[in-house]
């Protein structure tokens, strides 16, 4: 859908002296975005500019609003909207610096002022201060953080009684997140708790009580949440008086990363030019990968035929990032999208290496594999900083975490919580430590406040117990908990005191992961992800003998083991890039390795219920694969451990290269077979040097 329209002749520009150092390298498709509607100072007609990735997307926004102004184009009058102050920031300092050149200002003036750029939220607060009268604020209400909205959240919920109710009610967050993905989606709340939240679709009736009276709190207070500053806005512009007025205030709009508009910031936009006069947008819905903030790729998708006449689409294809073998392979890959704006990325870069599809036995071989290739790289004159690997999920990277940490090679890690720092791995890790040493304070103090109705008073006369028994285990066995945690006190006082008695490794993690379930399900609203990490941690306790070295040797080095840096790196290193795909976008690197392009990793085996979400982690994979200059490759483990939710059900699952690269694509690659880390063949056709079945049956002749 959506074809690029024809590419006319570039118009000249008024000041051929001065304007040709500022567009002379614009290629053929970037001028013709820039001079859309300039050649008859009409400037009028909505323009989308799909901009693949690598294709100079902010050079080419940043060269019309440069050409808009130089042709008579208010800078006061001048919206220009972005997802990021820091992006803000850079546009206008990239386009004063245009200006400059354009305008021959000398070196002492200062460029345009352009007043009214920034984010949506931000230009949405002042818009609310300048209209409060109009729209019932006072002009001195203030915003809060996401801190303070959730407090308030649980304030609210407390005096509803919400709180005390006989099943399980949401917690503040969790309700918090439910009430933002309905404002910012535009859906009723039926729907985002079938869809995002089943989980929490009993207490519909009561979250409908609680968002309604939130809202009267806010109102009562005078505070916005960070979700009014774009709801008021919204609603602001459905009155025909103030938004006629909002309106007379801008000549232009003009949009960047509009692939990652939810539909509250799409309605808003409409509001704003109705007719789509002087509206651009600019984006790349094959790069929507944000839905899980209530981004809607339908926004950029549906976005030409909003308008009578259609918006005029420019797509620009020529990268300057990647070589043409991966570009050929990353245009192969979301060639099959059911949806999209039609675009094929090429580049000058021509080379005779391909993309690679590494097979591995598994995710220790893939470890290996990746830390060997990176060093290679680097005697190769490539530094770690240039090198990136990239992953679907945070915790996807912990065996290579410790694999760089073991070879001494430092990393950065972007993306997702820490891994051992996370809540959920600390508070198992407090619950193997407190078996180990009943009299660690600090772990029983974390692990006996996980159970509902325990808190900190409680705790603290539990470990004063303990403290004084010559026996630990006697003071447990005895305490009389609070009553609404007897009956999870129990469990827990039953499995401390068994683990303290006997370890069995690692049976010992297993059995604590089953007992913390629950508990993890009742305080987060994300307990799916969150048990996958606890999966990951379970399959990295194979490689220790006990539990004692388990926690010895993570505890001695927990920055290495755990997060952004493995060791302080010295003042003449640099350091390998650890990143999940979504916190990659916008970068790039000479090599890129991402790991587990296995069906159930991309894609995520929790996002394949809607067709929707499958074509979203087909576009995770094409962010991944554009993220590379000259180096791609693709690693695929053949084998994963899995722990069962039941305990001694451990198992190995075979994988299967993900569904996104068909044979018909896979041709695009360099296959390689399965391979040991240190680079020995494994392949299966090997002949057996033993025939060991041969013999087996032979005993029974």
């Amino acid at each position: 859908m959506g074809e690029p329209s024809a590419i006319p002749e570039p118009s000249p520009l008024s000041r051929p002296g001065t304007a040709k150092d500022v567009f002379a390298d614009l290629n053929e498709r970037q001028r013709a975005a820039v001079e859309h509607g300039v050649a008859d100072g009409s400037h009028r007609g909505p323009l989308l500019v799909i901009a693949g990735a690598g294709t100079g997307k902010t050079k080419t926004l940043a060269s019309r609003v440069a050409r808009l102004v130089q042709t008579g184009a208010d800078p006061h009058r001048i919206l220009l909207l972005t997802f990021a102050r820091r992006a803000a920031g850079e546009m206008e300092q990239r386009v004063g610096r245009m200006l400059h050149r354009l305008l021959g200002y000398g070196t002492t003036q200062a460029p345009p002022h352009f007043p009214w750029c920034g984010t949506f939220h931000s230009v949405g607060a002042r818009l609310l201060r300048d209209y409060a009268d109009r729209i019932g604020l006072a002009p001195n209400f203030t915003i809060l953080d996401r801190s303070d909205a959730e407090d308030l959240m649980g304030i609210v919920r407390q005096e509803l009684g919400l709180a005390e109710t006989v099943e399980r009610f949401p917690l503040k967050g969790s309700c918090l997140a439910i009430y933002s993905r309905v404002v910012n989606s535009q859906s009723r709340l039926d729907q985002v708790l079938q869809t995002h939240y089943p989980w929490c679709f009993a207490a519909h009736d009561g979250l409908k009580k609680l968002f309604k009276a939130y809202a009267q709190a806010k109102h009562q207070q005078q505070v916005l949440d960070y979700d009014d500053l774009l709801l008021y806005w919204s609603h602001m512009m459905m009155d025909a008086g103030i938004a006629a007025d909002v309106r007379q205030r801008f000549d232009h709009v003009l949009i960047d990363e509009y692939q990652d508009t939810n539909r509250l910031q799409g309605s808003i936009v409409l509001g704003l030019k109705p007719q789509g006069e002087n509206l651009t947008v600019v984006g790349d819905d094959a790069q929507a990968i944000y839905s899980f903030r209530a981004a809607d790729v339908g926004n950029i998708l549906e976005f030409p035929d909003q308008f009578t006449p259609p918006a005029r689409i420019v797509a620009l294809e020529q990268n300057y990032r990647s070589t043409q073998p991966i570009l050929a392979a990353s245009n192969a890959v979301i060639g099959l999208s059911k949806k999209r704006h039609a675009k094929d990325l090429w580049s000058n870069q021509a080379s005779s290496e391909l993309p690679r599809i590494t097979a591995m036995p598994d995710e220790a071989s893939q470890a290996q594999w990746v830390a060997d290739q990176v060093l290679l790289r680097r005697e190769e004159g490539i530094r770690l900083i240039k090198q990136a690997v990239l992953f679907r999920t945070s915790s996807h990277s912990a065996p290579l975490e410790l694999e760089l940490t073991r070879r001494n090679i430092p990393f950065r890690k972007f993306g997702g919580l820490k891994f051992l720092e996370s809540t959920h791995i600390k508070d198992v890790l407090s619950i193997l430590r407190w078996a180990q040493n009943p009299r660690g304070r600090l772990a029983g103090f974390r692990v006996s406040q996980l159970l509902a109705g325990f808190g900190p008073v409680s705790a603290g006369k539990l470990l004063d117990e303990m403290e004084r028994e010559a026996d630990p285990m006697t003071a447990i066995r005895g305490f009389t908990p609070p009553k609404a945690a007897s009956e999870e006190f129990a469990k827990l006082a039953g499995l401390i005191e068994s683990m303290s008695q006997q370890s069995e490794w690692p049976g010992d993690l297993e059995r604590a992961i089953e007992w913390y379930q629950p508990h993890l399900e009742r305080m987060h609203d994300d307990a799916e992800v969150r048990l996958a990490d606890l999966e990951q941690m379970a399959r990295i306790a194979q490689g220790y003998s006990s539990r004692e070295r388990f926690l010895t040797e993570l505890t001695l080095d927990p920055p290495e083991a755990s997060s952004d840096e493995s060791g302080a790196p010295h003042l003449d290193e640099d350091y390998l890039i650890l990143s999940t795909i979504h916190s990659a976008k916008g970068q790039e690197w000479n090599a890129v390795y991402v790991l587990n392009v296995v069906d159930g990793c991309m894609p995520s085996d929790m996002a394949t219920g809607r067709e929707e979400d499958i074509e979203e982690e087909r576009r995770l994979l094409y962010v991944a694969m554009t993220r590379a200059k000259h180096h791609l490759a693709l690693i695929t483990p053949q084998r994963f451990y899995v722990r069962q939710q039941r305990r001694g059900g451990d198992s190995y699952i075979n994988a299967t290269l993900t569904r996104f690269i068909p044979g018909k694509v896979a041709r695009l690659f360099e296959q390689v077979a399965p391979m040991s880390a240190r680079g020995d063949t494994r392949v299966s056709s090997h002949v057996p040097t033993v025939d060991v079945g041969a013999k087996l049956r032979a005993m029974w002749d």
